[in-house]
This record gives C-alpha cells, sequence and structure tokens, in this order.
C-alpha cells in the first residue's frame, strides 16, 4: 500500500488545497497515515506569506533530514514551493518533489513520475495559467464546515506580499460549478460553507452569471445550508450590495473580515493598498449601517518602512473609530520579490515589537468593551467541541466569535444550540444552554465518521 503523511502550513486556503490534494492522493490508491515515520512519502503543504512560516518550513525539512536513507521521498507544495522553485533541491537535497498551488491539478501526473523513480519532479506554472484546481475528491476534514475556493490567485500587488508571486493571477471559477460543490456540500449532511479566495470579492463570474454579493446569496439559499462565511475580503473590491446581501438573506453570517494594514493614508500609500483611509471608514459606514449587527475583524502590519510615529497613532485611532471584535496584529517582515524589499526597513526591531504590544494591548481594551453589548443575549451556537475538563461545549456564533457554555447533556458537534451569554472575555463570550440542540443530519454524522477514519491534517 502507497501511504502518505501531509503537514500544513498556513491559512485556510492552504488547509482547504490540502484538503484537495489528500483526496487527489487518495484517488489515486495511496493510503494517509497520522505518523511520517509510517509514510512512503511526506508532503509539506507551506506558506511564506511571513519570514517566520517559510523558516518553519525549511527547519521541519531539516528535522526529517535522517528519514532520508529510509527510503521516504519528500515533497515541498505551496508557496514556499513556488517561491523558491528548484532552489529547494539544493537545500535539501532529499526532496524529489516542489510543486506550485496553481499546478495542483497535475498531481496525478506528478505522482506516476515520482513512482517512476523521477528524482526532481516540479510543477511550477507561471502567472499566466488560467486553470483553478477543481476536484470533486476533496477529503473534508473540517468535522462541521464545508470549504470552497471561489477564486485563485492575486492582482493586487501590494507592495509587502509575496501572494501575486506565488498563487499566480486572479482566475475565476464559474458560479455554477461553485454552486455544483454547494449541493454536493449539503448532501454529504455539512449545514455551514465558507468561501474562500486571496481576495475573495474580486470574484468575477466567467459565465457573467452572478456577482460576487449574488454569489453569496445563491449559496445561502441552497437547501440544507445554514451557515455561509466568506474571507478575505479586500478593501478596493467591497461593495455595498455585499452588505445589502447579508441584510437581505438570513443564511449569511454577521461577519466581515476586511484587513485594512494600516490607518495612515501615508503609509497605504507606501503599501499600494490603492485606498485611503477615508474610502476604507466609508466601507465601514456601510457595514455598520446594516440592519444586522455585523462583526467586523481585520489585519493590521506595524513597523512598515517609513512608519512614523503619527503614522503609527493614525492605525491607534482607527481602532477606536472602527471597533473591531478582533484584528490580527503583525510586524513587518521583508518578503522575497516584493517591491518593499528595496525600501530601506527604517523601523528599530525593537520599536516594530512595542508597537506591535501596544496595539494589542488597545485592542484587548476595546474589544472587552465591545463585546460587553453580548452580555444577556441570546445567540444561536453551531457546537465545534468538548471541553471536557471544564465540562463545556465550544462552539461558534454566527458573528465568528467562540462560545464556551454549560449544557446539561453534550450536544454533538455540528448541532446548533440556543446560548445565554452571561460572561464577558476579550476573545471569547461564556454562557448556558437554553434550548435543545438541533440534531445534526444523518449525512453529517456519516461524513464525521468518514473524518475519523482519515487523518486530518497539521
Amino acid at each position: 500500500m502507497k501511504t502518505f503523511y501531509i503537514e500544513t502550513f498556513g491559512c485556510q486556503m492552504n488547509a482547504h488545497d490540502s484538503e484537495k490534494v489528500v483526496g487527489t492522493l487518495l484517488r489515486e490508491g495511496y493510503e494517509q497515515v497520522i505518523d511520517e515515520a509510517d509514510a512512503g512519502l511526506i508532503l509539506y503543504n507551506t506558506c511564506s506569506i511571513r519570514d517566520k512560516a517559510e523558516q518553519k518550513v525549511f527547519h521541519r525539512l531539516n528535522e526529517y533530514k535522517r528519514m532520508q536513507g529510509e527510503g521516504k521521498k519528500f515533497a515541498v507544495l505551496g508557496c514556499v514551493a513556488q517561491q523558491e522553485g528548484e532552489k529547494i533541491f539544493e537545500k535539501a537535497p532529499y526532496v524529489s518533489m516542489v510543486a506550485g498551488s496553481a499546478s495542483y491539478r497535475n498531481l496525478p501526473d506528478m505522482l506516476a513520475r515520482l513512482e517512476a523513480g523521477e528524482t526532481r519532479i516540479t510543477g511550477l506554472d507561471d502567472r499566466q495559467t488560467d486553470e483553478t484546481f477543481d476536484t470533486e475528491f476533496t477529503a473534508r476534514t473540517n468535522p462541521h464546515r464545508g470549504y470552497i475556493t471561489i477564486i485563485e490567485g492575486c492582482d493586487k500587488f501590494c507592495s509587502y506580499c509575496v501572494v501575486p508571486y506565488t498563487r499566480g493571477k486572479e482566475r475565476s471559477r464559474t458560479s455554477a460549478s461553485v454552486l455544483a460543490e454547494a449541493q454536493r456540500i449539503a448532501q454529504s449532511g455539512f449545514t455551514e460553507i465558507q468561501l474562500l479566495g486571496q481576495n475573495v470579492n474580486s470574484y468575477v463570474d466567467p459565465s457573467s452569471k452572478r456577482s460576487f454579493a449574488e454569489l453569496l446569496a445563491a449559496v445561502g439559499e441552497v437547501n440544507g445550508i445554514k451557515r455561509v462565511r466568506f474571507t478575505t475580503s479586500h478593501p478596493r473590491q467591497f461593495t455595498k450590495d455585499i452588505v445589502d446581501a447579508i441584510d437581505a438573506m438570513p443564511a449569511l453570517c454577521d461577519h466581515i473580515h476586511l484587513p485594512v494594514q494600516s490607518g495612515s493614508t501615508s503609509v497605504l500609500k507606501a503599501m499600494q493598498r490603492e485606498y485611503t483611509r477615508e474610502w476604507y471608514l466609508e466601507r465601514i459606514a456601510w457595514t455598520k449601517a446594516a440592519k444586522r449587527d455585523i462583526s467586523l475583524t481585520s489585519d493590521i502590519i506595524v513597523g512598515f518602512p517609513g512608519e512614523t510615529d503619527k503614522d503609527f497613532e493614525e492605525t491607534m485611532t482607527l481602532l477606536a473609530d472602527v471597533k473591531y471584535d478582533a484584528i490580527f496584529g503583525f510586524k513587518y517582515s521583508p518578503r522575497p520579490n516584493t517591491p518593499a524589499i528595496h525600501m530601506v526597513d527604517s523601523i528599530p526591531e525593537q520599536v516594530k515589537i512595542e508597537r506591535l504590544a501596544i496595539l494589542n494591548a488597545r485592542q484587548r481594551e476595546l474589544q472587552r468593551e465591545h463585546y460587553g453589548r453580548h452580555l444577556g443575549q441570546t445567540m444561536e451556537v453551531m457546537v465545534e467541541g468538548h471541553n471536557n475538563s471544564r465540562g463545556q461545549v465550544t462552539g461558534r456564533s454566527t458573528q465568528n466569535k467562540t462560545v464556551n457554555f454549560t449544557c446539561d447533556t453534550l450536544p454533538p458537534v455540528g448541532s446548533y444550540i440556543d446560548v445565554r451569554i452571561t460572561q464577558i472575555f476579550p476573545s471569547s463570550l461564556v454562557g448556558e444552554a437554553i434550548s435543545a440542540a438541533s440534531a445534526p443530519s444523518p449525512a453529517l454524522l456519516a461524513q464525521q465518521a468518514l473524518n475519523a477514519r482519515v487523518p486530518a491534517t497539521a
């Protein structure tokens, strides 16, 4: 039996790519194992969005260098593979296959070549490819949420970002193919779908049938689907009809992740984000004017080259102006092939560390205050797991907030239950169940049993 082990680094896009890679390998007669020592083929699906993520990949490769004499074969997939290309063979000669995400559709051929004894196989499509990686053989390892990639690649070329160079140009699937996959997911028992893309709202239907907002609404109308999420949006393509669709369609979740990166217009210009603080705040105003309480989250980079104390202060005031429910803050780190790598990285590392600490501390204060609006509310929570040590159930609200709650009986994963919020923490809510859980469908229970037999990616 051909066996494989896969380890995944990075974002939800990478995690879902691994689900599709796993499905392809299973279809090609491979068996997935949970211990790399038992695998004939070890694959790393990699991320290079930040320097630490890339370093982690090569550290892991070096750890497994000791296994090269055991007849194992190694493959590096994803963004680091596309970025480094054949240099990986020089850094790690025991690696036999290097494949970027845009070439995954060629995996069956590459696997056949690997089995035939080739030792340097590359799949490195350039930005000209129009192909997307669609497969009906996705191994859905998330027990309660089905992912669908609707657009791959990026055409934004923000000055700090490596994604346009590792993921290729923007290329969208037809709305018909997306809806067909949504229906298959629903028939498998899933009640929640998350639409994915590097810039998900840059979606352009090749069949010209639906806008992104119309596609959102159509997925929300699929029989059996209770929740639809999407990530990640770009402010440049964030249009009011997206907010209108959320207001009109109950299945669309009350959550928008809209990365701002900086609150300073001058820094945004240097980042080549192609919008201003005022442009961004206009989109926030649309969201806050909605009939529903839509949760807002964001990404922020501190210490970008040239960021002054005044620029940083403008980011700090943006936190108070928007009142995000969460942010993901990062220190700037230069990435290969990006325009920003040629800028003078003028901000000392210690200043970056201090700014990030100040940013996160202020966000925690605001978050605790803003979460207070939920005290005493009743919200529907999807069950995601059980914390036996605390005697709590863990779930997620439509606003993508973690809710830990007590319940007389343990509800199954994938069920929905009404919870009254009794306590507030900076990054989570605590409550008590006030209704019986809705039973998950038999199809979902069957899918969960299948997932239990197929090891999840790391």
